[in-house]
């Protein structure tokens, strides 16, 4: 192995180490804002894809939002029954369908989230000054990578686990 290979190895796995960190200080991040609004970690989850999906233009059925965390709908129920209640999603009729339901953020949600995840966001902001636009354009390119590599071996998970 050259000097080189080696060196690769030990950087591609600081990155893996450096992903991993990101996926648990966000949960753990997570976890804490759940707490400070008196919500269930799954109802972060929840209101999270919810978010994700209504600026992505494709807001979510309660279906889909089972599908994406997959838990079971009635899990899905309780979930939405208390982020409605708290004001953090609300319940929409389907403009194409009026049978099905679509799940949105709610009013106040924006504003919550803004105050808990600003500083937050500063702060990224702060962290990645130092950084060319070259260098993170790299940079977004190996978490795009990397995003695509977790997904795709997802979708192998739940393809082995659907076989019967």
């Amino acid at each position: 192995m050259s000097a080189r290979q080696s060196r690769r190895e030990l950087t591609v796995r600081a990155l893996v180490e450096q992903v991993q960190a990101i996926g648990w200080t966000s949960e753990r991040i997570g976890h804490v804002f759940a707490d400070a609004q008196g919500l269930h970690p799954t109802d972060f989850r929840a209101l999270s894809a919810i978010y994700r999906a209504e600026l992505a233009g494709s807001p979510l059925s309660a279906k889909a939002l089972a599908q994406e965390l997959d838990v079971q709908p009635s899990t899905v129920t309780y979930a939405v029954d208390r982020l409605v209640a708290s004001g953090h999603a609300r319940r929409e009729r389907d403009p194409g369908d009026a049978r099905r339901t679509l799940l949105r953020y709610g009013q106040e949600g924006p504003d919550v989230a803004r105050r808990f995840f600003g500083p937050l966001g500063l702060a990224h902001a702060q962290a990645m000054a130092g950084f060319t636009d070259n260098e993170l354009d790299a940079a977004r390119r190996v978490l795009e990578a990397v995003v695509t590599v977790l997904e795709s071996f997802e979708e192998e998970l739940r393809r082995a686990r659907a076989r019967p």
